[in-house]
């Protein structure tokens, strides 16, 4: 990620920097880190979905996701912590998974949790 003059990056082949405090992030279309906010963002429909976090030292804390009815079962949660996952290994933070469905989501996800470190925790990615 390439941050120069602004605080808005779109990580792509090309990086785009303007002013603001939103750095778009990953592949996934739309995922924007409102980082002003502390949170992942993705609109659709006119709807927001979010995945709120802390930076802490060199961790990712994952905290919540939520996702408007009207846009559930579209995949857009797991977007959501893709882009997580991707900002984290670009940045080298460890996820810290807190906000369940983001842990299952991680769990099931094998090749997309092998891409960073990740703080499982007491349960160190049982499920449970």
């Amino acid at each position: 990620m390439t941050m120069t003059g602004g605080t808005m990056v779109r990580v792509s082949d090309t990086p785009h920097v303007t002013g603001g405090t939103m750095v778009r992030v990953g592949d996934a279309p739309h995922v924007t880190d409102n980082q002003a906010e502390s949170r992942f963002e993705l609109r659709e429909d006119g709807r927001r979905a979010e995945l709120a976090y802390r930076r802490r030292a060199d961790r990712l804390v994952l905290i919540h996701t939520e996702v408007p009815p009207e846009l559930e079962g579209h995949g857009i949660g797991g977007r959501l912590v893709a882009a997580a996952v991707d900002r984290a290994a670009q940045q080298g933070l460890t996820v810290v998974p807190l906000c369940p469905f983001a842990r299952e989501w991680l769990e099931r996800h094998a090749a997309e949790a092998a891409k960073v470190a990740i703080d499982w925790g007491d349960a160190a990615g049982t499920g449970g």
